[in-house]
């Protein structure tokens, strides 16, 4: 999550970030929490934000979860316009509600469930899938499928995936990925130049030194997190 919130938030404490709200006027919406989730827009009309609602509608307790549920349970106005969930409240309203949520266990809850269906599971299955599960190959998958999208385009995490070759050696492969993902880390408004290109080094520089479990690595992850974002 260090390797995670530095790119999205330039800071290594990620739990202050359960309460974070901004839309980033980048044409999808809001974005809210701890992996970025978004209420949706132009360029997204597949957003997570609804998913995100509902989870905390049953976090809270609802026997019959909904959308409609959590965004009540949030004190925010607001409902679903074909795919994408329009907030009715003025940005500092809403954003005023999402913080007072920050260290609210249901909403915390809600995260995690919501990070884990939509990004956690799915970057877990396309590792074990090729052979591989160690935790840096993991959550350099989950750090793609959040940022770009977990399936659908070329540039999501199904795209670069199918462009990074079939070696069973989990290095050969995991450097062709990188390689791939440096690419087109700094287009589509995914990342400002060269924040996304030092992206992926922070993965690609622990590869290098064998830090493939993450255990005891706290030393190697501060040194990967200390670039200076643009």
């Amino acid at each position: 999550m260090k390797l995670v919130n530095k790119p999205e938030q330039d800071s290594l404490d990620w739990p202050k970030f359960y309460g974070y709200c901004e839309d980033i006027d980048d044409e999808r919406g809001f974005t809210i929490g701890i992996f970025g989730a978004t209420t949706g827009g132009p360029r997204d009309q597949g957003p997570d934000g609804p998913t995100l609602f509902k989870e905390f509608d049953a976090a809270s307790g609802a026997g019959n979860p909904s959308i409609a549920g959590g965004l009540a349970r949030a004190g925010v106005r607001g409902g679903m316009q074909g795919p994408v969930l329009k907030i009715s409240d003025s940005e500092k309203v809403f954003c005023g509600k999402i913080a007072a949520l920050q260290n609210n266990a249901a909403w915390r809850e809600a995260m995690w469930q919501t990070f884990y269906k939509v990004y956690i599971q799915y970057s877990v299955q396309q590792a074990r899938q090729r052979g591989f599960g160690s935790a840096l190959t993991i959550g350099s998958f989950v750090d793609t499928a959040l940022n770009q999208g977990a399936s659908g385009g070329s540039d999501t995490l199904q795209g670069l995936l199918s462009r990074s070759g079939g070696s069973g050696d989990e290095k050969t492969f995991m450097n062709r990925f990188h390689a791939e993902r440096s690419k087109v880390v700094d287009t589509n408004e995914y990342n400002q130049p060269p924040n996304g290109k030092n992206r992926v080094k922070q993965w690609s520089g622990l590869l290098s030194q064998g830090e493939t479990d993450l255990k005891d690595a706290d030393a190697a992850v501060l040194k990967a997190t200390s670039w200076k974002m643009k």
